[in-house]
């Protein structure tokens, strides 16, 4: 079995591996007012292979569905590379709005690459602050304080770490820190790899996918009511069946055991056909 250690400095790699820098862009409108949804989205500063998975992940109808809106405070877990990040940000920013960052915490100095991505996003974030605005950063793992301060938050996002929490045993303390974060009546919205129901959950979601049902139970244990599920992200193409689990698929595109060199044999024509995964898109709301 992964150490938690390994299996949290794994997923920063998988988080990033969609990452390409992108060329300079204008900052954030200024005259033209304040920044729509759909023009964050459309923002010239998100690079093109970010832009690409837009029909797989939806964000403006994800987050519409969400219910984000100008001056909210938000809190994104573990935000990788800043594919969402760079959408959130200058939406936030443009709408008087704040945006926290709870990213990875490692107490381990070895694990260089949680520290290059986390010094890679603050980089990119702090070089442009007519852009990103004043994101605050904080942590998130096994041992960590508050992602932000309790009863702030009108919005908690987990897009697609779920499945990571749960290898690495912090999954109820994220539901925990999240209710934490929120102000009453706040929203918790979910993205996550989305198993076929009726099954039996692996409690280290080995393959990367999620009982829709057990991902409502966890978040009904840390004190939220589920308000409602969505499709919006729904790929009934997905099949589950992969040999490298969720990461069989794109964007991963994985064709060996984690840990081993590519297959450079490996046939990714089947796996390209179905894109990326089949995902539940859940809204739940702290009571008040």
């Amino acid at each position: 079995m992964l150490s938690r250690r390994s299996v949290l400095a794994a997923v920063l790699v998988l988080a990033g591996c969609s990452r390409k820098p992108a060329g300079k862009a204008p900052e954030a409108p200024g005259a033209s007012g304040p920044m729509t949804l759909p023009g964050a989205v459309a923002g010239r500063w998100r690079s093109p292979g970010d832009k690409v998975r837009d029909r797989w992940r939806h964000p403006a109808e994800s987050l519409a569905f969400w219910g984000l809106k100008p001056g909210w405070t938000v809190v994104e877990f573990w935000p990788g590379a800043g594919w969402y990040t760079d959408i959130l940000a200058p939406y936030l920013a443009s709408n008087h709005g704040r945006l926290y960052l709870a990213n990875l915490q490692t107490a381990d100095p070895a694990d260089l690459s949680a520290q290059e991505m986390d010094a890679a996003l603050r980089e990119r974030i702090r070089a442009r602050p007519g852009l990103y605005g004043d994101v605050r950063f904080t942590t998130f793992g096994p041992a960590s304080g508050p992602v932000a301060p309790a009863g702030t938050a009108d919005l908690v996002l987990f897009l697609r770490n779920l499945h990571n929490w749960m290898a690495a045993g912090v999954a109820e303390k994220a539901f925990r820190d999240a209710f934490d974060a929120l102000k009453p009546g706040g929203v918790l919205g979910i993205e996550e790899h989305r198993a076929a129901p009726g099954g039996v959950q692996d409690p280290l979601a080995g393959d990367g996918y999620v009982q829709q049902a057990y991902a409502i139970q966890l978040a009904k244990e840390a004190g939220f009511v589920l308000d409602k599920a969505s499709e919006i992200n729904a790929n009934p193409k997905d099949s589950r069946d992969h040999p490298f689990g969720v990461w069989t698929l794109p964007p991963v595109r994985r064709s060996s055991p984690r840990g081993q060199p590519d297959d450079p044999t490996f046939d990714h024509a089947r796996y390209d056909a179905i894109g990326e995964s089949d995902r539940m898109t859940l809204r739940f709301v702290k009571p008040r």
